[in-house]
């Protein structure tokens, strides 16, 4: 059986042969693309196409096209496009792709945290590469089988098998909340937690912890909830109605389970910040449509969708994607204050 006759997902991919000839995925596309003069030795060039034919390694369409210049289309995979913070990613990757004469495909994901199986096997010959923002381990590997350049962005680190990625500094987000509601003298925190399996949620609930565990006499319950106004206040009523002295703070995941916890809040008599400090993550339009205006962590959405196509054409021209972390800033308002003297029971 040749490589062309083989399922997909058994293919030698350019990962395969970059990772037999010890060299990087750019250096692969350069030497298989004929484009390796002058930026790549002749004994290297030599080691990838030795590992290229012990392989069976064979460029797709996709590939091939890409070498020719003829698509300079990217598909940008999205959990959701209900989602502000993905249509602000959305607006980034599409400005740079513009500057440079390329298109963005936008594709959600049917079930929320990744891909459906192959979202592209129709278009794959008219893709260059694949920008994959905020998914769950394991939800991509029809797009690894693709053999096209993917660039993660806001995802685990430890995932392998990617060209480039454009990272958040999530858990320094979080740690910022925690030490502004300590510094107000909070000890016992409920966390709202998004009940999505994404690296992005699983390093908040870990910061959160840290930071505070870290401080004798601190608490926290942790609460899981749909991402919506509604799960977010059955959560909320549920962590408030509970046995015990009542929490002085509730840190959620996203601006919109905030939402729902302030709205618990009013319906259980609390006043916020008063009684009751609430914390979002996103500073989505709806952080400063409640009132309280909602205490929240910024995220620079747009500035993630820049960086990610602009990685992704770093990779295109063989040169390295720009390192580090993207900042992200505590933005302190009206849902937050100090913890009361007697928070009594809900």
């Amino acid at each position: 059986m040749t490589s062309a006759q083989m399922p997909a997902s058994a293919r030698p991919t350019s990962r395969d042969v970059a990772r037999a000839a010890g060299v990087s995925q750019a250096t692969v596309s350069l030497v298989l693309g004929d484009k390796w003069r002058g930026r790549v030795s002749e004994a290297t060039a030599a080691r990838v196409r030795h590992a290229a034919d012990g392989l069976g390694y064979q460029p797709n369409l996709a590939a091939r096209q890409l070498r020719l210049g003829r698509t300079r289309t990217a598909l940008l995979v999205v959990p959701a496009l209900t989602n502000e913070f993905f249509a602000r990613v959305h607006t980034g990757a599409a400005a740079v792709a513009a500057e440079h004469g390329f298109g963005v495909v936008l594709y959600p994901s049917p079930e929320g945290v990744g891909p459906a199986r192959d979202p592209f096997a129709s278009a794959r010959a008219s893709l260059d590469g694949v920008i994959a923002s905020s998914m769950a381990a394991g939800a991509l590997d029809a797009l690894r089988g693709a053999d096209l350049p993917l660039v993660m962005l806001d995802s685990d680190p430890a995932d392998t098998g990617v060209a480039a990625r454009v990272d958040l500094d999530i858990a320094d987000g979080m740690r910022q909340v925690a030490e502004h509601l300590l510094a107000l003298g909070h000890r016992r925190f409920v966390h709202l937690a998004a009940a999505v399996d994404s690296w992005t949620f699983a390093i908040r609930a870990r910061a959160l912890h840290d930071t505070v565990g870290a401080v004798p006499g601190t608490c926290v319950r942790t609460v899981e909830a749909a991402l919506d106004v509604h799960a977010g206040r059955e959560a909320a009523q549920r962590a408030l109605a509970a046995p015990g002295p009542r929490p002085t703070a509730i840190v959620c995941d996203d601006d919109v389970l905030a939402a729902g916890a302030c709205k618990t809040a009013r319906r259980l008599g609390l006043r916020v910040p008063d009684d009751l400090s609430v914390t979002g993550f996103s500073d989505l339009a709806l952080s400063v449509a409640v009132e309280p205006e909602l205490t929240t962590v910024r995220l620079p959405a747009e500035r993630v969708g820049e960086r990610g196509m602009a990685a992704l054409l770093a990779v295109l021209d063989g040169r390295p994607a720009e390192p580090g972390s993207l900042p992200v800033r505590l933005v302190a308002r009206g849902s937050s204050a100090a913890a009361p003297q007697d928070a009594g029971r809900a």
